[in-house]
């Protein structure tokens, strides 16, 4: 039995199970003025990769039950226990509500939407356009995949021609099955809104993953919050945790962890072994675009931690540790 409490709103306000700061510190106006005048390198200056997927390499199941291939940010393709999910997909130019404006892309997705792999079901962790993107979802739209999102969610992608019996909208503790896959939703200390006027009226959520083997945690957004531990007592120990470490500071230190908390994290969820996400795709903070994982190398050496970063785009198989430096 889930010890995850459902979650809580105030009117149709979601509410974290810690208090959280969503203002700026500092001011909107002084925020933007660091990005304009910061001498950060946060973008790169020459073009990452070219990075690109194999797509044949997924006709053949991976010897050890788990493969990653992460295409940037918080899009990933899980193979687990012979099925195959697909996280918060990301495949637009920009993270914005523009194609014009808005955080641009490091590298191109590494495969095509049309070259994906069969999938069993599609993850979606709540409504920020870096993790919810609507040309993604309405190239995907025409599929039959079954896709397990956080409440809120559903009506959104709805109205972007998702057929409803394909969707599962998931409150923190409840689960849905896919086969012999279990996924259930946790609670996160995030916010959600996809303008200024709808703040929070949608839910942000973590997701355990367990197979017949193999039990994983997919953290999507979160500040540092004391639910970590209680998710690993109820929940762990983990194979692999997939924990955020880039965005952080910029003036919202409860809602992004950064390398140290999400180490922290991963200890608290009683990970085996880390995978940083959402760093090095997009520029949505202040800190040089490599200092995430520079920082979280040294974190995780510190702490005896053992680290998973794949090259972008190429299906590996978690074995073990693994620093592909592509970013150097």
């Amino acid at each position: 039995m889930s010890q995850i409490q459902p979650s809580q709103k105030i009117g149709k306000i979601y509410q974290n199970t810690v208090p959280t700061s969503q203002s700026v510190k500092g001011g909107m106006l002084k925020i933007l003025w660091q990005f304009l005048t910061t001498d950060n390198e946060r973008e790169p200056k020459k073009q990452l990769g070219p990075f690109h997927t194999d797509a044949s390499i997924y006709n053949t199941p991976p010897a050890t039950g788990l493969r990653i291939t992460w295409m940037g940010h918080s899009s990933l393709i899980i193979e687990i226990d012979g099925k195959r999910i697909l996280t918060d997909p990301v495949w637009g130019p920009r993270a914005s509500f523009s194609s014009f404006v808005g955080p641009k892309r490091f590298f191109p997705a590494p495969l095509p939407l049309v070259q994906l792999p069969e999938l069993d079901v599609i993850i979606l962790s709540h409504d920020h356009y870096d993790h919810l993107d609507y040309p993604t979802i309405k190239q995907l739209a025409g599929s039959n995949v079954p896709i397990v999102c956080s409440v809120g969610v559903g009506p959104i992608i709805e109205k972007w021609g998702v057929s409803k019996s394909r969707i599962t909208e998931l409150d923190w503790g409840n689960t849905a099955t896919i086969g012999n896959l279990s996924l259930t939703a946790t609670p996160a200390r995030h916010f959600s809104g996809r303008g200024i006027t709808n703040r929070n009226q949608t839910l942000w959520s973590s997701w355990v993953i367990k197979g017949n083997q193999h039990n994983i945690f997919f953290g999507a957004d979160s500040g540092w919050f004391p639910g970590f531990k209680d998710i690993g007592d109820a929940f762990g120990p983990f194979d692999l945790t997939m924990l955020e470490i880039g965005a952080y500071g910029a003036g919202w230190p409860d809602i992004h962890m950064g390398p140290d908390h999400a180490t922290n994290a991963h200890l608290a969820l009683r990970g085996k072994v880390m995978m940083p996400v959402h760093w090095g795709t997009f520029n949505l903070a202040l800190h040089p675009w490599r200092e995430p994982v520079e920082l979280f190398i040294q974190q995780a050496d510190q702490k005896k931690i053992t680290s998973f970063l794949p090259k972008p785009g190429l299906p590996t198989e978690v074995s073990g540790s693994l620093n592909s430096e592509w970013w150097v």
